[in-house]
């Protein structure tokens, strides 16, 4: 088994100490209102945070699981690319998918604020209502918008996205297209699969699970979207360094 290499052991260093941070200091909430991505139109968002969110976690499972995918799968990724290359390639699939997710997001919130104008709510008293904390108990909403919808607009824009999954997406596709006769297994499947077919497959349930909600291996409230943000944005990078590796814009 090839040894750590050094930026993949750097972002866990990382991870792991904001991590440590998020449950010593301000007794658990401040590292969260501080680093985790915030809806844009919330008070508590700020720039940083579409950044700082991937180095953010909910859990020890759930660091636990992004972690070994990172030195897994980014071990062999940093071999072939270089530090510089795979520290740009990992930040830039985690920024895609902070950007995809918060498109759906805004897709989300908007429907919902755009039916509530819509039955006479005004924007600057929608907003006021959110921001109470109590909007799930105004029973006015609720003849306007289904369960469902009231229960996705309040929890856009007071919820917050944190885990570096998005990114893990993105070298996971890098791995996938730099080694794709690489034999992979889950572990509720244990079953050896090619990393070309592998990884397209677990690529495929998180876009069905966006589209229905369902979910086959993660818990409910997995961000897919941003997963797929990742891999998307891990794709597109990966396809212009092939298409453009015989001239000037090659990093190498």
């Amino acid at each position: 088994m090839n040894r750590i290499s050094d930026t993949v052991k750097h972002l866990i260093i990382i991870n792991v100490i904001m991590f440590i941070g998020t449950m010593v200091v301000g007794g658990g909430n401040l590292f969260y209102d501080w680093f985790a991505l915030h809806f844009p139109k919330n008070a508590a968002f700020q720039p940083w945070q579409i950044f700082t969110h991937m180095f953010m976690h909910g859990g020890f499972m759930h660091i636990a699981f992004n972690m070994l995918a990172l030195w897994m799968f980014g071990t062999p990724v940093e071999q072939q690319f270089g530090g510089k290359k795979f520290l740009f390639f990992y930040l830039s699939s985690g920024l895609g998918a902070a950007l995809l997710m918060l498109g759906y997001y805004y897709y989300q919130y908007s429907t919902g604020m755009s039916a509530l104008e819509g039955a006479g709510f005004s924007t600057s008293e929608t907003l006021e209502t959110l921001r109470s904390g109590y909007a799930l108990y105004d029973t006015r909403w609720s003849q306007t918008l289904s369960p469902d919808q009231l229960g996705k607009f309040v929890s856009v824009f007071n919820g917050t996205m944190v885990g570096a999954s998005g990114a893990i997406m993105g070298v996971l596709v890098a791995f996938g297209m730099l080694f794709p006769e690489s034999k992979l297994m889950m572990i509720f499947l244990p079953i050896p699969i090619k990393a070309k077919y592998f990884i397209p497959g677990i690529i495929a349930l998180d876009l069905i699970s966006a589209i229905t909600g369902q979910s086959f291996f993660s818990p409910s409230n997995t961000a897919y979207m941003a997963h797929i943000g990742g891999a998307l944005t891990g794709f597109l990078i990966m396809w212009y360094w092939k298409k453009t590796q015989f001239n000037k814009n090659r990093w190498d």
